[in-house]
């Protein structure tokens, strides 16, 4: 015989049509919900895992001959000069210089005609 616990435990494990319908479309749902919510997040990795193997650091940029022969050429600096840090960019070389008494100054040059562009004084 059949304790009227167990009866009633019975009776609501049991769900009547209606309600197992219901129950058998909120899964469905749930299910579809989570394979978009899957595809969307791995849309969103893929792009990042393409993005960053797109952006790899480029290959340097060739050498850019100067035109003529200038290749070779020389640079006067005045007594008791010393360059701290030199720039190059195409044809203009940037020296930075630092004379006996502190004062500094940037000194562009033109190596392709061999003269000096410009002479900026830096002061503190």
């Amino acid at each position: 015989m059949v304790r009227p616990e167990e009866q009633e435990d019975a009776e609501q494990d049991a769900l009547d049509p209606a309600a197992e319908r219901v129950r058998r479309k909120m899964v469905r749902f749930m299910a579809i919900n989570l394979a978009i919510l899957f595809a969307a997040v791995m849309a969103v990795v893929l792009a990042f895992v393409y993005k960053t193997l797109k952006d790899r650091p480029e290959e340097p940029a060739e050498m850019v001959m100067i035109p003529g022969d200038a290749t070779e050429s020389t640079i006067e600096l005045p007594d008791g000069a010393r360059v701290v840090s030199q720039a190059l960019d195409g044809t203009r070389v940037s020296l930075h210089l630092r004379y006996a008494g502190g004062r500094e100054e940037l000194r562009i040059f033109d190596v392709a005609s061999g003269t000096m562009a410009a002479r900026i004084e830096l002061r503190p």
